[in-house]
């Protein structure tokens, strides 16, 4: 274990293991922090991740500096991320103070250019994030929201909203969602537990698509039945 203590020089399978151990250490810690930590970064989320980055990363370039040091002051971090992510849900001042309000960009097709300024955008941005939402035309912009996590929210007024099947009294189907049952020979069980079906009836389902179990690449289910079946090339 001396790859956690700083040396005036390291062999190559401390290097290695000083790697390893640090990898396994982060998604252990990204795990504990939970999926927002790992989305669209806000306020708090961005200062974490930021100090992490630069708390492992020395260690792992630098053999003179131990992971001891760097381990335990990213667990004391982390333990505090959590601390303030709890305290943003139970008080509203703090969660305020992480996540302001979304800021008003466009109100009614006109640009609220002193909104701009506070949000700390240009124009041409704002354009550029219209064009990924498809808008061709400012005006028909209902609302557009600068949110906390650095991201536009745009609303399109409702005459230019896609009619639906609800607006037009068309009668559709229920949703149902196609989900992989096999993957390269392997079976999610979790999901055929789920579906209250047993290997039995898996393989049924397949010798139906004149296949074996083994040999199937990709088999996906939709409403509790398999729909399609892809075969493993022949070597």
């Amino acid at each position: 274990m001396d790859f956690f203590q700083g040396k005036e020089s390291m062999t190559a399978i401390e290097w290695i293991l000083r790697g390893i151990v640090s990898f396994v250490f982060l998604l252990i810690i990204a795990k504990f922090m939970g999926q927002r930590s790992i989305s669209q970064l806000r306020l708090l989320d961005f200062i974490i991740a930021l100090t992490l980055g630069n708390i492992i990363a020395h260690p792992l370039s630098d053999q003179k500096i131990g992971l001891k040091g760097s381990f335990i002051t990213t667990a004391i971090l982390t333990v505090l991320y959590v601390i303030g992510t709890w305290l943003s849900l139970k008080w509203p001042r703090f969660n305020r103070f992480l996540h302001p309000e979304p800021i008003t960009l466009i109100q009614n097709g006109q640009i609220q250019f002193h909104q701009l300024a506070k949000a700390r955008i240009s124009t041409d941005f704002l354009f550029s994030e219209l064009r990924k939402e498809k808008v061709e035309d400012i005006q028909k912009v209902a609302l557009a929201l600068w949110e906390p996590g650095g991201i536009v929210s745009v609303f399109m007024d409702t005459p230019f909203q896609p009619a639906t099947p609800a607006d037009l009294n068309l009668k559709t189907q229920p949703f149902v969602i196609t989900r992989p049952i096999i993957v390269d020979g392997q079976i999610e069980m979790t999901l055929l537990q789920e579906m209250g079906k047993d290997l039995d009836w898996l393989e049924e389902q397949i010798a139906r698509a004149s296949a074996d179990i083994p040999d199937v690449l990709l088999a996906t289910i939709s409403d509790n039945a398999v729909v399609q079946v892809m075969k493993k090339h022949a070597k």
